[in-house]
């Protein structure tokens, strides 16, 4: 790869740094020689992590944060107003948004493997990277979730293939131009932003234009194909379950109740026989998609197999905390309720007695617009607990109300706080139950303190 991702730069501050979308840039950038520092708000996981890797983390935000850094590195999430934001321009220090250092970092790279769709990002980017790294064949990883066989979302590998995820969130991914594109599906989410399907579909297909090599699409969704139809200037290379596919999977079964087996296709040829070591019927094209790409960079048919063999998840996309008094806690990411159907169909097919949905509700926009969708797909458990909604960058300026799920769920529980959902599931959890934690805010905390709970 181009080494030099920011010309001139030196020293790079990262305002928000334990953010997902961040913390892995900020590693990739500290491992290039790049010093960096960062700042937040929240104790998390990822600070932690910085630390360890001795970038020095800064709390609260205020403007002597910034010092005497050559950039400063901010999200979306972050208001104008933010001391170190107004610091850097008194001082006219450049500014640089997140998507537009992901986009130079990933024009660094001849083969940039961008992995788009509203939904299954993560685990799809965690399957092409697991297969990659597990072949020692050193990709650069930019990943939402942390992968157990890193301990990272973040990796700066020394080949010239570089896996990331591609948000379409206020359109970041057009900052990108990958070799390889994966578009997994187009569904109706970020409503506040795109305000229509439409329009929506109409991202995906700018971004697939921008795509310079191959674009491997989901043959099974509607909207993807919209977003491709008559698309001529790269690549396109179709995967599901149809023989008329470039890549399909075959004899699709299921073992221990929801993990797929399949026989992976590809020109019609068969190349493997593919376990998965995750759950979830939707999982099974997922590795479809990483399977084209990885074979794209070289990785063989046995590599492929093995890697996805081996991959139990990302964190917080089904991951497993531990079992207590034969009560198993698990934790996923699932904000939008084509997640949450997902996420909950695969932990009914499993064998436990009783599955809770633990739900945090992200952002208001999303609530107040999916409010009967989120009721429906969480009445797939057979216990649901939901807390108070988590704003993050927006007010509730459509008075909405986590209650306004609860209400329409028979025998549901609206509780607003961690602490009192904590002590309610540790009370009434019954052994052989899965307790899982739901939504794209700070639920996880609610898993460990059930854990800790029931330990005790």
């Amino acid at each position: 790869m181009n080494q030099t991702v920011l010309p001139g730069v030196k020293r790079v501050h990262f305002v928000g740094i334990g953010g997902s979308g961040m913390s892995p840039l900020a590693e990739i950038l500290h491992s290039l020689g790049y010093a960096i520092t960062g700042s937040d708000v929240n104790e998390s996981d990822n600070l932690a992590r910085m630390r360890r890797l001795g970038i020095p983390v800064f709390m609260p935000q205020k403007a002597e944060n910034v010092g005497n850094t050559d950039l400063v590195v901010y999200t979306a999430a972050v208001s104008a107003d933010n001391p170190e934001l107004v610091a850097a321009t008194e001082r006219g220090i450049p500014l640089m948004e997140r998507a537009k250092l992901l986009g130079a970092l990933s024009r660094c790279f001849p083969r940039t493997v961008a992995v788009a769709g509203t939904h299954g990002k993560t685990t799809t980017s965690s399957m092409v990277s697991q297969i990659l790294l597990q072949a020692e064949r050193d990709p650069s990883v930019f990943i939402g979730g942390r992968l157990p066989l890193i301990d990272a979302n973040g990796h700066a590998g020394k080949s010239d293939v570089f896996v990331c995820e591609a948000c379409e969130f206020k359109d970041h991914y057009l900052e990108m131009n990958p070799a390889v594109s994966i578009i997994l599906n187009v569904d109706a989410d970020h409503l506040d932003y795109f305000g229509s399907l439409d329009n929506i579909i109409a991202s995906f297909r700018q971004f697939s234009t921008q795509t310079t090599g191959t674009l491997i699409v989901n043959a099974e969704d509607v909207n993807t194909l919209k977003a491709v139809e008559n698309l001529t200037h790269a690549n396109v290379v179709r995967y599901g379950y149809s023989p008329e596919c470039d890549w399909y999977a075959q004899n699709v079964s299921v073992r221990d109740g929801a993990y797929g087996c399949y026989d992976l296709y590809h020109n019609g040829e068969k190349v493997a026989t593919i376990t998965l070591g995750v759950p979830g019927e939707h999982n099974v094209l997922n590795s479809v998609a990483a399977a084209a790409a990885a074979h794209l960079c070289g990785a063989t048919a046995d590599e492929i197999a093995a890697g996805l063999a081996a991959f139990h998840g990302a964190g917080r996309r089904f991951e497993f905390l531990g079992t207590v008094k034969d009560i198993t806690i698990a934790d996923n990411y699932a904000h939008h309720p084509t997640e949450i159907v997902a996420t909950l169909s695969a932990a009914k097919a499993m064998p436990y007695a009783r599955v809770w949905a633990i739900f945090q509700p992200f952002t208001f926009s999303r609530t107040a617009r999916h409010l009967n969708e989120f009721a429906e797909a969480l009445s797939i458990a057979d216990e649901v607990v939901v807390s108070d909604i988590m704003g993050s960058r927006e007010t509730n300026e459509w008075n909405v109300s986590s209650k306004q799920i609860t209400d329409q769920i028979d025998g549901a529980h609206y509780l607003a706080t961690f602490e009192e959902i904590s002590h309610f599931v540790a009370k009434n959890a019954e052994p052989h139950d899965l307790i899982l934690t739901m939504g794209g805010g700070d639920v996880y905390k609610c898993a460990r303190m059930i854990k800790a709970l029931l330990e005790k």
